[in-house]
């Protein structure tokens, strides 16, 4: 038996149902916490499942940020500092970091609420996740407004990426699953990766 739908059907259903149903059916998402600071010296961090590459020459990284039409304080943060954190979220602290969702007041840290630590790297401002394996600093770079929902791109160079040294290869590949890496479904669920291979540069014949 197969569920079908139509857009006007999907439009049709209670609206955490019909989020819940397309979070969860483009598949698993990188599992990330951005940490940010006000200009007045307020951490903030929030978990994000829409890190995407951009590019590797220049790097640069890029996260999905819903519409601005309710306080974001990631977006504000970002957008008075100029700079932010990505930082990679395992098993260990999954659970903390699903509560960083939770709608705290600007005066509240998450850090401190979620018991998470922060931690600064030489004299780059925003904090990062101790307890992150992967910390990627970035320098706001651009936004692009996606006017068929409101939403935004938000893009940043990436200027410090900190790391286990073991974890890195000779070639540039990162040992996620060794990194006890997480991903998330949708908004709510979240699931351990493991490798299933590596392959060659793939060729027509």
């Amino acid at each position: 038996m197969i569920k079908t739908f139509t857009h006007e059907g999907l439009m049709q259903l209670p609206g955490r149902y019909r989020g819940q149903l397309l979070n969860k059916v483009s598949g698993l998402k990188p599992a990330n916490l951005i940490g940010t600071i006000s200009k007045t010296g307020q951490t903030n961090l929030a978990v994000f499942n829409s890190v995407v590459h951009i590019g590797a020459n220049p790097p640069y990284l890029g996260f999905i940020l819903r519409p601005t039409s309710v306080e974001r304080h990631t977006y504000e943060n970002i957008k008075e500092a100029g700079v932010y954190t990505i930082n990679q979220i395992t098993t260990a602290i999954h659970q903390q970091a699903h509560q960083t969702s939770a709608k705290y007041d600007r005066a509240i840290s998450e850090f401190e609420a979620v018991g998470l630590r922060e931690h600064y790297h030489l004299d780059f401002p925003a904090p990062f996740v101790m307890e992150s394996p992967i910390k990627i600093g970035l320098q706001f770079e651009e936004e692009q407004y996606i006017k068929c929902n409101a939403t935004r791109l938000v893009i940043g160079k990436v200027v410090h990426l900190l790391l286990p040294e073991a974890a890195v290869a000779e070639d540039g590949h990162v040992a996620l699953s060794e990194l006890d890496s997480v991903a998330i479904g949708g908004l709510d669920s979240y699931y351990s990766v493991e490798l299933l291979g590596r392959y060659g540069y793939a060729q027509p014949e």
